[in-house]
């Protein structure tokens, strides 16, 4: 394809555009891109390349961006370009592009802020098991990439202009900051983010990420200024620091993500009032307190609502050998739903749990089994009841507030007559939704229409189109306990 090759040069020349460019034109999910990283991936010499040197190549011509699904997808024409160059090197394209994902994680677990304990070469290993096509990654060549990554960070390209200038410089130009080093973790600019609630709350770290105990300094209260924006949580020390943090760009330390989180009254907690527990997405857990009932109620509703609303579709469950349990990784990017698809991707999501949670109890452990086995087996019904736990309460959670919008639209629609059109954004319905009507009306219709193009066929909860999503081939970083 003549047009495929000539984007391509021109991409890796640089010749009028920048290495930001790059990313968009190699990740689209369609014939000419594909033909256009195939292309672009030519002018790369891996042979006889270690994977992480022919990574670090690769990440150093241009800007690794775009949401989690458009990075792995540029990932792939790597993996297979990689292969290409080293025949026989590894089992599979796959299994290239499992262990190049692995590089990419293992990169942030041991470089990142705000990392708690940092992963072992042995638990690397361990965690690659059975991945090669169903047999193990050499133990020396995985070795060798756990201690060149731990020496040796992973780069990122930046655009020349960018190279020199600070944070608030990269903050003027993007939509994130980068966290830990690794694209597959940006933190959204609090600044261009829509803040759906705020307020003086007391915080105690009791689990940090991979489910590890705080450490017991680490665990006492502590009040916050909170503020949350989007799908990230921040804790600022007060209300100065709030507005400070606002010019001059956050404390990443103190931001949590809330992307697949789960916010729940905390009725185990008997040494405090009015306090909800917070578990995230890596398995980390918090607890804060508020100052009275209405407001504990508040920050669940709020945080739940978000997170439902937002949080990108998981990646279908992995298909291998090996028998131990792993949890599978959770996209922190938004999702690309309207809330009706979004709240029926949660209502299949559920169908599925109990689906799976009943085939599971169907087939416990024999008596006498390995203890190996009977914890495998106690992680994922553990695992299976809390994802079950998070979907109804999500479920829930949309299905009522898209009750009110509709009730609402009707009540409206009936006092302004029955040609009238119902409002297109709920801020004009409710003001006391605000702030979240400017998204939720985003993420609910896309301009005015017609009250019957507005009014579902059946119910808010009836099923619609169903997705499906192509499993994470790393896991580790996500699920709750």
């Amino acid at each position: 394809m003549p047009s495929a090759i000539r984007l391509a040069k021109r991409l890796y020349s640089l010749d009028g555009f920048k290495k930001s460019d790059v990313s968009r034109h190699l990740s689209k999910n369609n014939d000419f891109s594909r033909a256009v990283a195939e292309e672009y991936l030519k002018y790369f010499d891996f042979e006889k390349d270690t994977l992480d040197i022919a990574l670090r190549k690769f990440l150093k011509q241009f800007s690794l961006t775009g949401e989690t699904q458009e990075r792995e997808r540029v990932l792939v024409h790597f993996s297979k370009r990689y292969l290409d160059c080293n025949p026989g090197s590894f089992n599979s394209q796959d299994a290239v592009h499992t262990l190049t994902c692995a590089i990419m994680l293992l990169n942030t677990d041991l470089h990142g802020q705000n990392i708690g304990r940092k992963m072992t070469c042995n638990e690397f290993i361990e965690n690659l098991a059975g991945l090669n096509e169903c047999e193990n990654f050499p133990r020396e060549v995985l070795k060798q990439l756990y201690h060149a990554i731990k020496n040796y960070p992973l780069e990122w390209a930046l655009d020349e202009e960018n190279e020199d200038g600070n944070v608030q410089s990269q903050m003027r130009n993007n939509d994130v900051i980068n966290l830990g080093g690794n694209p597959f973790l940006d933190v959204p600019i609090s600044a261009n983010a829509i803040e759906y609630k705020k307020g003086y709350v007391m915080r105690k770290c009791c689990y940090e990420a991979n489910a590890k105990r705080t450490p017991f300094h680490k665990r006492g209260w502590k009040m916050f200024y909170c503020t949350l924006r989007d799908l990230v949580l921040y804790l600022h020390k007060d209300e100065n620091g709030f507005r400070r943090n606002q010019i001059g760009g956050d404390n990443l330390h103190n931001a949590i993500r809330i992307h697949h989180a789960l916010a729940t009254k905390a009725t185990d907690y008997t040494k405090k009032q009015y306090v909800f527990r917070l578990q995230t997405a890596d398995q980390a857990e918090y607890l804060f307190q508020t100052s009275d009932s209405k407001e504990l109620q508040s920050w669940i509703d709020t945080i739940n609502f978000v997170c439902a609303s937002f949080s990108a579709p998981p990646l279908e469950a992995a298909v291998g050998s090996q028998k131990k349990f792993q949890r599978p990784l959770l996209p922190c990017s938004h999702t690309k739903l309207n809330l009706r698809e979004q709240l029926t991707d949660h209502e299949e999501r559920v169908m599925r749990l109990e689906s799976m949670l009943e085939e599971h109890r169907r087939s416990p452990p024999e008596k006498g089994a390995k203890s190996q086995v009977v914890q495998n087996y106690k992680e994922k019904e553990v695992y299976l009841n809390y994802e079950l736990k998070r979907y109804r309460t999500y479920t829930y959670i949309l299905r009522t507030k898209l009750s009110q919008y509709l009730e609402m639209g009707a009540t409206v629609s009936a006092t302004m007559g029955a040609g009238a059109c119902p409002p297109a954004s709920l801020a004009e319905v409710d003001e006391g939704l605000q702030p979240m009507a400017a998204t939720v009306a985003q993420h609910t219709v896309g301009g005015p229409e017609t009250e019957a193009e507005q009014q579902p066929k059946s119910s808010p909860t009836s099923a619609v189109n169903r997705y499906s999503y192509r499993q994470a081939i790393y896991s580790g970083g996500g699920g709750g306990r």
